[in-house]
């Protein structure tokens, strides 16, 4: 087990989002990793570019975050991952990505199955359309959360890498 007196590895939840064409991507090393510190469960990479690594676990959980998004906006929020040739777990059970918009407690939730023969990297996508009449009173901090999730059915996977993350303006 890694040093860190914490099982888990806590990356930065308030970066700036930058408007692109394709998206601001957010590496691994920004991410909320539960277990990340723990080698056993996951490889998260010192350099900010390199993919991190799910070893096992059974509870899937990795969660970031921008700052500076507008309210009346709709936002796109993707996982460019891979599988490793022994990855084990996926393709029975759904995982979910989690998209939330300032202090809101209602969160858009997309569920998504992993092909287990899937080869190469490829992306997992969920978006939160916001119509122009939604607004957040008063509360609005400006902060888009997101998160990969599979904590629901105890079984054990591994085997995905997780490139970098995304987020961009619809």
């Amino acid at each position: 087990m890694a040093s860190n007196t914490t099982p888990h590895h806590s990356g930065n939840s308030s970066l700036k989002f930058t408007k692109g064409a394709q998206g601001m991507k957010i590496y691994p090393r920004n991410f909320n990793i539960v277990w990340g510190n723990d080698t056993r469960y996951w490889n998260v990479p010192k350099n900010t570019d390199l993919a991190a690594e799910l070893c096992q676990v059974s509870w899937l959980e990795v969660t970031g975050g921008v700052v500076g998004t507008k309210a009346a906006k709709s936002y796109e929020v993707g996982f460019s991952v891979s599988l490793n040739p022994d990855a084990f777990g996926w393709g029975k059970y759904p995982i979910y990505i989690m998209i939330k918009r300032g202090n809101e407690e209602k969160a858009t939730w997309t569920k998504i199955m992993i092909n287990p023969n899937q080869k190469g990297q490829f992306e997992i996508k969920g978006r939160l359309v916001i119509g122009s009449d939604h607004q957040i009173e008063g509360s609005d901090d400006g902060k888009l959360s997101f998160g990969l999730y599979e904590v629901w059915s105890g079984k054990w996977k591994g085997g995905l890498k997780i490139h970098h993350a995304y987020v961009k303006e619809c």
